[in-house]
């Protein structure tokens, strides 16, 4: 192949100055090798004649055509992150919540049914009842602590099923195993269905742009389409890869929010969605392509350099969460805490035989004489954790939540009689996310703020 420099004129002699800037004929030596991927930054991608424009080929990482469609350092962040979910394949998206987007928009169409954990992550639902359904894309939510539930949700119309590890906010454990054994009996029944039986047309398509009802092509095309099976993708942000591994319990598509701790310094916005099979990565890499779905290459940077300490950052803010969680328990004002590794917090069981660890989060149950404005108080009262969104960085933060606005059925589902009852006007929280100070410090944050409660 050619080295296009070769043409240019040796150290710009015949060329205006403005010119000779942009066509310098100078190449850095090869060889340079040193522990950060280089940046590579690029829209226009260069090609040596027009033979290797019409032949380079990206989609398999062996050429690069253009800077929307990958990178040496996009390359570079995306297997990384297939090695560290245990996967095979990777696409970077600009945010967490455009990699769930990618993952409906390339799997569902109009006709199909997700079905969403009850307690799932908020604006995973708003996207599910508000651009899904415009696309005449149905939705329901089943209880991911039960089973059962989820097979009883399961329809014809089922073609895609939401799985979140632990529960968003409330962080229940739920039994991944017993929720794969469903999704995998499902998917045998369909396979043991006779062409005719398609699953994509019982729920019509309520609320599409092209009307209440689908034409009667539609239906007929797909009424007579096999049997599609019943896709899983699991949202693994607070297992970062380090918890245990999706694609062990049999997920097709692992997706997290890089956004948390892979960044780890709270001033980057990715996600990530990884595969095994080729064939589920090639049906999300035409619909990334046709998105236009891209990642500046400073943030991939960023990404690449926050995965060097992930191991150890993940360990320290699990240990000292649990500390926390521990010594929570025991104080005035509070009913319960909610952290996978505690026993007593739901599904804790499913935690202690399936996962390695137990990130950053706990949530704080109150009991039922503390109101709503006195949780408030007490979040303001904090110094050390700020009052903001996310997790996965380097400072503590705070957040409270009113339950019934983010459930679709009652929590606690089954209240236990010897266990807290939510207040009258409702269960509150307040979810921590722990960050990298010291923990006798954070510790002490928290007791000046309780003891500024007015009991």
């Amino acid at each position: 192949m050619e080295d296009p420099a070769e043409e240019l004129p040796q150290s710009g002699v015949g060329l205006q100055a403005a010119t000779a800037l942009i066509h310098h004929p100078y190449q850095p030596p090869a060889g340079f090798d040193a522990l950060p991927p280089g940046v590579f930054k690029a829209s226009t991608v260069f090609f040596p004649n027009v033979a290797a424009l019409r032949a380079r080929q990206w989609k398999d990482k062996s050429g690069y055509t253009y800077g929307l469609h990958g990178t040496p350092t996009t390359f570079t962040l995306e297997e990384r992150l297939a090695s560290l979910e245990g996967g095979a394949h990777c696409l970077l998206c600009p945010s967490g919540l455009s990699a769930l987007a990618l993952v409906n928009l390339a799997f569902l169409q109009a006709g199909d049914e997700v079905l969403l954990p009850d307690n799932a992550y908020g604006p995973s639902k708003e996207l599910a009842l508000a651009e899904l359904r415009a696309y005449g894309i149905s939705h329901r939510v089943y209880d991911p602590m039960q089973p059962a539930d989820l097979a009883a949700q399961i329809g014809p119309a089922t073609r895609l099923v939401w799985l979140e590890v632990p529960g968003s906010v409330t962080l229940e454990y739920p039994d991944l195993p017993a929720l794969m054994q469903v999704l995998q009996a499902a998917n045998a029944a369909r396979a043991g269905q006779g062409s005719g039986q398609g699953c994509g047309g019982s729920s019509g398509l309520a609320g599409g742009r092209g009307g209440d009802q689908a034409t009667a092509a539609t239906q007929h095309s797909l009424a007579a389409a096999p049997p599609r099976p019943i896709l899983s993708a699991l949202d693994h942000t607070w297992g970062a890869g380090i918890a245990f591994c999706g694609f062990d319990f049999g997920v097709d598509v692992v997706l997290q929010a890089l956004t948390k701790y892979p960044s780890g310094g709270a001033d980057v916005l990715m996600g990530s969605v990884v595969t095994r099979a080729a064939a589920l990565h090639r049906q999300l890499l035409h619909t990334h392509m046709r998105l236009g779905l891209g990642v500046g290459a400073n943030d991939a940077e960023l990404v690449l350099r926050g995965l060097h300490t992930l191991h150890l950052r993940y360990r320290a803010q699990d240990a000292t969460t649990r500390t926390l969680a521990h010594w929570l328990q025991g104080q005035r004002g509070v009913a319960q805490v909610l952290h996978p590794a505690l026993p007593g917090s739901p599904g804790h069981a499913h935690w202690q035989r399936d996962a390695h660890g137990a990130a950053c989060l706990l949530s704080l149950l109150w009991q039922p004489h503390i109101r709503p404005e006195q949780i408030d108080a007490f979040c303001d009262r904090l110094r050390l954790f700020r009052i903001g969104y996310s997790w996965g960085g380097p400072v503590s933060l705070c957040v409270p939540y009113d339950l019934p606005a983010m459930r679709s059925r009652t929590w606690p589902p089954r209240p236990s009689p010897a266990g807290p009852q939510p207040p009258a006007h409702g269960p509150r929280l307040v979810r921590l996310a722990i960050g990298l100070e010291d923990v006798a410090d954070l510790q002490a944050d928290l007791a000046q703020a309780l003891a500024a409660l007015d009991w």
